[in-house]
Formats: C-alpha cells, sequence, structure tokens
C-alpha cells in the first residue's frame, strides 16, 4: 500500500483510552499513505475512529487517557510517535495542520481572531509586529473573509459560522504546511457554504501543493474532491481504493451499504431511502472478527466471526478486509 512518494505513512496504527471500565481500543490497526500533492479521504458513520486517527497523527489525544499503544506513524521519513515534544511541536502547524471539526469550540472565545492567528505565527517564528499583522491580513483575504480589517479585530461570537470557518482554515495554513487535516471541514453549514468552503480548500492546495486527509461522513464530497478514499467502520479500515474504482466496484458490503443511502435522481419519488439497519458498535463491544458482518443482516456460519479477516488486495490498488460474508 505504500508509495515512495508518501508524505505521511501510518502503519498498524492502535490507539486506545483508558477508562472506568478498562482500555479500550478505538483505533485497531489502521494502515494509510497519503501520496504528495493528493487528496485521500476518510469516510465512515460516527464513531468508526476518523477523527481518532486524526488526533492519533498528531498526537493531540486527550491526556491522560489516550494512548498509542503500536504502530508507526512516519511524515516526510520521520517517525512521530516517538518524537520528543519539543520537535513534535515543530512539525505542527508548519509540517501537518489541522482543521477541527467545531469552529466555534476549537476557537478561543476570549480572544480577537487577529490575536489568534498572530499566535499560529509566533509560535513557529519570531516576526516584527507588522509581519504578523500583514501576514493575517493577507491569509485573511486569501480565505474570503471580507473586511478582514475589521475582522481581525473582533472575536468568534461575532461572525457567522462559515466565516468562523474560514478563520480556522486560516489559521491552519498560516504557515504553510506541507500536509493538511481536514475533520469534518463542513459540518454544521448550509448546502452553498459546504460548497465555498471545499473549493477554497481544494484551491489552496493547488497553490501551495499541500497533500489533504478530507474526513467526512458525506460520500458525494469524496466523490468530488478527493483522489483515493478508505472507508472506517468500528476503529478499522475496511476498503481502500481510488474514488473511481470505490464509486464503481464497491468490493465490502459496509462500503456498499453507504453506497445505497445516497439519494439518487434517478429514484422513484417518495421512495423510501435505503438504510444500513443498526447502529456502529459500541467501543466497549468489539469483537475479535469481521464487525459489519452482523449489522449486514447476510447469512454467516457459526465460527464464520471468530478471527479477524486479512486485508488483501482483491484488484490491483484495491484493497479490502477480506471477510467471507461481507466482501464480494
Amino acid at each position: 500500500m505504500s508509495t515512495p512518494d508518501s508524505i505521511l505513512e501510518v502503519r498498524d496504527l492502535v490507539t486506545a483510552f483508558d477508562t472506568d471500565a478498562g482500555r479500550m481500543t478505538a483505533v485497531d490497526g489502521v494502515s494509510l499513505s497519503v501520496p504528495r500533492g493528493k487528496t485521500l479521504g476518510i469516510v465512515g458513520e460516527s464513531g468508526c475512529g476518523k477523527s481518532v486517527t486524526a488526533f492519533s497523527i498528531t498526537r493531540l489525544l486527550p491526556q491522560p487517557h489516550g494512548r498509542i499503544l503500536g504502530g508507526s506513524i512516519r511524515f516526510e521519513g520521520k517517525e512521530l510517535t516517538t518524537l520528543p515534544l519539543e520537535e513534535l511541536q515543530a512539525v505542527r502547524g508548519t509540517g501537518i495542520s489541522m482543521i477541527f471539526q467545531e469552529p466555534m469550540t476549537a476557537l478561543n472565545p476570549v480572544q480577537t481572531v487577529g490575536r489568534q492567528l498572530a499566535e499560529a505565527i509566533l509560535l513557529h517564528e519570531k516576526c516584527p509586529k507588522q509581519e504578523v499583522l500583514s501576514r493575517s491580513l493577507e491569509m485573511l483575504r486569501r480565505v474570503r473573509i471580507p473586511a478582514p480589517e475589521t475582522r481581525l479585530h473582533e472575536y468568534p461570537h461575532q461572525l457567522s459560522g462559515g466565516m468562523r470557518q474560514r478563520v480556522m482554515i486560516a489559521m491552519a495554513l498560516i504557515n504553510k504546511p506541507r500536509l493538511l487535516i481536514a475533520d469534518e471541514p463542513t459540518t454544521a453549514l448550509d448546502v452553498t457554504v459546504q460548497a465555498q468552503i471545499l473549493a477554497l480548500i481544494a484551491e489552496l492546495q493547488q497553490e501551495m501543493g499541500m497533500s489533504v486527509i478530507l474526513i467526512t461522513h458525506d460520500l458525494g464530497v469524496i466523490a468530488e474532491t478527493c483522489d483515493e478514499v478508505i472507508v472506517m467502520y468500528a476503529g478499522r479500515v475496511v476498503e481502500r481504493a481510488s474514488v473511481y474504482d470505490l464509486f464503481a466496484r464497491p468490493r465490502h458490503a459496509y462500503t456498499r451499504g453507504l453506497l445505497a443511502s445516497i439519494p439518487r435522481l434517478d429514484h422513484l419519488p417518495k421512495t423510501r431511502l435505503p438504510a444500513i439497519p443498526g447502529n456502529v458498535p459500541s467501543i466497549e463491544n468489539l469483537q475479535a472478527g469481521c464487525r459489519f458482518a452482523e449489522r449486514s443482516g447476510l447469512r454467516h456460519e457459526p465460527g464464520q466471526l471468530t478471527t479477524r479477516p486479512p486485508f488483501v488486495e482483491a484488484a490491483p490498488g484495491h484493497w479490502v478486509e477480506h471477510c467471507p460474508v461481507c466482501a464480494a
């Protein structure tokens, strides 16, 4: 699965949380790679481990409960799991940057937009005040915030949801990172603003030559913006392929279920939209074998789900968790 031009390589990542009920594994042996200048989409329902994977890459897991138990995370050849915190701080923001899921909680409500942008710069380099101001204004202009001179002195609550998301993008990109992780960057935004935000990320990616990891629930967004996609379920990657192959020839029952649930123009009016029955299993109830077979409704024999299915290359560049029940 790895390629020599990958900017990020994650191998067999295991992340867990210590709780009152014991240690719970949220990410179970995830592997992925991100080619330089390309966009990798991560899709799946809530609770599948997408955001925990992103926080593991940047080592921003809640402390002291979250911990990486195993695996490798290599960014530009540098192993991040063992990197000293001081060196890791230098990677965050300049090497890898992140757009968080909810800008109203990610932005500091008692600091102005300008102060927060300035902090993002000054954490990594010493700059004269005038240079910090000019870079902040330029970044706000690039993310198309009107009247940036005024917005610099405003607080997050004075901005609309779309404006706050643009400020988050400006903060993430102000140090020109080589890899951007966008965790649900269009959550709670209306459709028009969603399209603007995604177009903006794609345009800035082209200008800056960044690689992007885009985490989303929306397969429509994946189809429009990504080069490759991985499908996660219950802490594992169940399928990985190019966007075209995944949509044309989905090989896992979970992927087929997600694709079937997308509204289509050729559906008969007022027909019930197909839905995957049940819910993603709780982190407390994850089994060793295939985690989707029970929910799929497909017939299986006793004992078929006791061991973890191998992750195999079913076709060139198309990988799937080869469950005898779920994999086509």
